[in-house]
């Protein structure tokens, strides 16, 4: 895994990516959440095509959420979270 596929996975894994289906509000892409959930702004291309790399790889999954106006959670699935390392995670919270 690259450094920014790994940057990429943790920060799904922080619930910190969204997807936006384009269907409303802009163009369909991935989007930052705030500490809502809602989006906060477009990622970057190094981030977006690191994030489409995880997801072929079948690290992280869309959330399907059929008939809501809201953007859609991007998640870790069972073998991306085998790649997670947490502490990391616990010493970006500190």
């Amino acid at each position: 895994m690259t450094e920014n596929e790994t940057i990429a996975l943790h920060d799904v894994a922080e619930g910190a990516i969204l997807f936006h289906n384009g269907l409303w509000g802009g163009p369909m892409g991935f989007r930052w959440a705030d500490y809502t959930g809602t989006a906060a702004g477009e990622l970057s291309q190094w981030e977006t095509d690191a994030v489409m790399s995880l997801q072929r790889r079948g690290l992280i999954v869309i959330e399907s959420n059929p008939g809501q106006g809201r953007d859609a959670r991007v998640q870790v699935t069972a073998a991306g979270a085998a790649q997670v390392d947490y502490s990391l995670l616990a010493l970006a919270a500190a």
